[in-house]
């Protein structure tokens, strides 16, 4: 599957193992290796484990230069991060097309969070390829990187230090082919979409990742305060982990941190409700302080958990993302730590305490 790459050296074993002496000075130049466009069921259940957070970071490739069919030197050159489901949406989206494939060492994490973090970014580009030895197998200057990767990709640093043209790609890898008839990308190729379907199928790894923390808090809960309390917590988890997602376009506001208030509130009605004017049975409180306490200790939790999703969406950026987390933290921490608060002195007032 994989071919040593060329150069003055021998392709010994040894030739291998150090620098030889007609690159002195020079580091040794990485292997080229061969992929297929072929998806493969070990490949969709790397994706399913992948989806679900199982072994969240083994699931990456090799960073460094692939042949993809038997691309020549004026074929085309792709780069990508090194988490399999991208790496794999390109490769089966360019089938039946010779190129090269430049896999950027990521650390297993797709492009899009990997461009916000750098690791998708101008230096591991230039560096990868200067290891790769790319001037050396292709007679084309040209790179083409997804839009997505554009916050971590400068054009004007890949070509200063590289020699090598950055050309932007459209959104998406399924509008490759289109997009290779001309190397120009329509409006709509450039339109960043994230429709339901690409909401919800990050949930499932949001629900594994939280489990444990989400079972232990919600037996706390119901086995030192009662059941009550445990199902409003176990309901404002769920509403930051899967509905948040869901509903990420029709919530009202431009902050995830608002949007998961919102929504943190709009789901402890039902609870409130039941409780009813007359009281609120089994917690110990009158109803106006259950109302109060309710409003400002479960809707935070359902915030913060919005807050983590900035991450996962291209509807936010880097530095936004930084802004509203210092913005808002504090005012959450407030939130709780007043309802506790007002919760603990109706608690207090009930029991005749005080």
């Amino acid at each position: 599957m994989s071919s040593p790459q060329s150069s003055c050296c021998s392709s010994s074993s040894d030739a291998e193992a150090s620098p030889c002496s007609c690159c002195t000075g020079t580091p040794q130049l990485t292997e080229i290796r061969t992929t297929d466009s072929t998806i493969t069921f070990a490949n969709r259940l790397d994706h399913f484990l992948a989806r679900w957070g199982i072994n969240r970071m083994g699931h990456r490739v090799e960073p460094g230069l692939y042949r993809l069919g038997n691309p020549a030197p004026e074929s085309p050159v792709f780069t990508s991060a090194n988490y399999t489901l991208s790496f794999d949406a390109l490769r089966s989206a360019l089938a039946g097309n010779d190129a090269w494939i430049l896999v950027l060492d990521t650390k297993g994490i797709n492009v899009w969070c990997a461009a916000g973090k750098g690791t998708f970014g101008t230096d591991e580009l230039v560096s990868r390829i200067e290891t790769t030895g790319l001037a050396s197998m292709v007679t084309s200057r040209k790179i083409i990187v997804p839009q997505l990767g554009a916050p971590g990709v400068s054009w004007p640093g890949v070509l200063r230090r590289s020699g090598f043209n950055v050309e932007y790609g459209p959104v998406r890898a399924s509008d490759l082919p289109a997009y290779l008839k001309e190397h120009t990308a329509t409006p709509e190729m450039r339109r960043v979409r994230f429709p339901l379907w690409d909401r919800i199928i990050l949930i499932p790894v949001e629900l594994v990742q939280a489990l444990p923390i989400t079972i232990i808090s919600v037996l706390a809960a119901g086995f030192l305060l009662n059941w009550i309390v445990a199902a409003q917590l176990l309901t404002a988890i769920l509403a930051g982990l899967a509905l948040f997602p869901a509903l990420l376009p029709v919530l009202p506001t431009k902050d995830f941190s608002t949007k998961g208030l919102i929504l943190g509130g709009i789901v402890m009605l039902p609870f409130i409700a039941a409780a009813g004017p007359a009281g609120a049975a089994g917690t110990s409180l009158n109803w106006g302080t259950y109302l109060i306490s309710s409003l400002l200790i479960f809707p935070t939790v359902t915030a913060y958990l919005a807050l983590n999703f900035t991450g996962c969406t291209p509807f936010t950026s880097r530095t936004g993302v930084r802004k509203e987390i210092f913005s808002y933290i504090r005012i959450l921490a407030v939130m709780v730590i007043a309802g506790l608060i007002i919760a603990g002195a109706g608690w207090l007032v009930q029991a005749g305490v005080v």
